[in-house]
């Protein structure tokens, strides 16, 4: 069933690949919806179709946005999964899909993106997701990779990661398009738990860098990479600031050299 699935336009697409990101679970940082929506701006997308949020959540968790000027409404935006894409040229084109993780009714809307994959022949897909980990701040983010076939982590010189435990709603999809023959790969960037910085640019700036020669498109990131660095500043004034965080950072330096 896919009648909560709203399509804007229908362009005719040559072997368009499909970039994900979806809010919440999967997005420490925010840092994959940063990403998915920076590339969106670099490529110029424009909207293609929407999932109506009515079955997929709850609205006390995930409310409506409203705008009020001068003591009145002017604007009331639900929850809504977009959809874009980008077609200039002779250069990939892309679905980008900005997603929210749903609270309800998994199966039926994996079925709303799926109908989209079938609707414009989508053979190859990239996943876009971040996590919490003891991880350095100050060390380079590190990418690791979720494939629908082991050959696509070695022929892209990826960190395959192994893990076993809940999943969120990157993993339920990427088996759903696994399982229908999309060639497709999960990066995910590793992001330090404990400081809370969001959005996480650093994150961001890491996943564009290592997606960027998967979908075969030119970006201007270096837009992204000042906001990294002073996102990094950032966080060592954090750091700095704090004796108890300082100390747990000397902790997980020592045993990085330990191993």
């Amino acid at each position: 069933m896919t009648e909560h699935l709203r399509w804007l336009v229908r362009p005719q697409l040559r072997d368009p690949l499909l970039v994900l990101a979806f809010e919440g679970w999967n997005d420490a940082g925010e840092s994959a919806s940063t990403a998915a929506r920076y590339l969106a701006a670099q490529t110029g997308a424009a909207p293609l179709a929407e999932i109506d949020g009515e079955e997929f959540f709850d609205f006390t968790v995930r409310r409506p946005m409203i705008r009020v000027e001068e003591g009145v409404v002017e604007h009331l935006e639900w929850p809504t999964c977009r959809f874009l894409y980008a077609a200039a040229g002779d250069a990939q084109e892309l679905v980008i899909g900005t997603a929210i993780e749903p609270h309800l009714h998994w199966r039926l809307y994996t079925e709303q993106i799926l109908a989209i994959v079938n609707e414009l022949g989508i053979r190859r897909a990239v996943l876009l997701g971040a996590y919490l980990a003891d991880v350095l701040y100050s060390r380079p983010v590190e990418i690791t990779a979720v494939a629908s076939h082991a050959d696509l982590i070695d022929r892209h010189a990826l960190e395959p990661t192994r893990y076993e435990g809940p999943t969120g709603i990157v993993g339920l999809i990427g088996y759903e398009l696994r399982m229908r023959g999309v060639e497709t790969l999960a990066l995910w960037a590793g992001l330090p738990h404990y400081i809370n910085v969001s959005p996480n640019p650093r994150g961001a700036l890491a996943l564009l860098e290592r997606a960027a020669p998967l979908i075969d498109v030119k970006l201007d990131l270096e837009p992204l990479a000042a906001s990294a660095r002073e996102c990094e500043q950032r966080m060592s004034q954090m750091v700095s600031a704090d004796p108890e965080l300082a100390e747990y950072v000397r902790e997980l330096k020592r045993r990085e050299f330990a191993q």
